[in-house]
Order: structure tokens, then sequence, then C-alpha cells
């Protein structure tokens, strides 16, 4: 368990340095906390995050640029909310929503 949480807190310090207007994926995460097979297991650490946090999860995103998640507490309609707010365009093609990975995708080791 203690080797589960550490993990998630990896993952939660990476998704805080994720800039408004942009969006990165679970594997993308994974990758960063060094652990690149482990894309779905960042989004069970965004499923576990507690009711009052300051951890943007809004922003990861699958690696087709689709809104993936399935969680009763933040439904996608939410999730489409918020980025639009944040300036990130959505669109929504029968019934899913996506972002445009060319031009909100964060790239934190470009220069």
């Amino acid at each position: 368990m203690k080797k589960e949480l550490n993990f998630y807190k990896k993952v939660y310090e990476v998704v805080k340095k994720i800039p408004k207007g942009k969006v990165a994926t679970y594997q993308q995460v994974a990758t960063i906390v060094s652990t690149p097979r482990s894309a779905q297991v960042v989004g069970w650490a965004l499923r576990a995050l507690p009711n009052y946090h300051n951890i943007p999860w809004q922003r990861v995103i699958n690696s087709q640029g689709m809104i993936s998640i399935e969680n009763l507490r933040a439904p996608k309609s939410l999730q489409v909310r918020i980025l639009r707010e944040e300036g990130i365009e959505v669109k929504e093609i029968d019934g899913n929503y996506f972002v445009d990975l060319e031009k909100f995708l964060w790239r934190p080791y470009r220069k």
C-alpha cells in the first residue's frame, strides 16, 4: 500500500505542473514518473483524489485526445466545462469529447 501511495503522490506532483490551457495524457504522466506502462494507474490515482484538493485532474486525458473518465463524482460534462473555461477547445463527436493534442498537449521538455 505504501508503494502505491508514493506513486499517487508522484502523479499528483506531475499533474500540478500541467499549465492552465494545456492537457497531458495518462501515458505521458506515467512516463514522467518513470513508469510508462502505468497509464491506467494514473487514472486510478486521479480517481482517488479527495473531494477538496488543488490537483488539476481535468487536464489529464487519454492518448487519443479523448476525455475518457467514467466517474460519477466527476462526469465528462464537468471535465469538458472546466477545460473550456481554461481556454481549451473541446469538440463533441458522436457523444465523445476530444481535445486537439497538436494544439493543447503540454510539452514540458520542449523549449
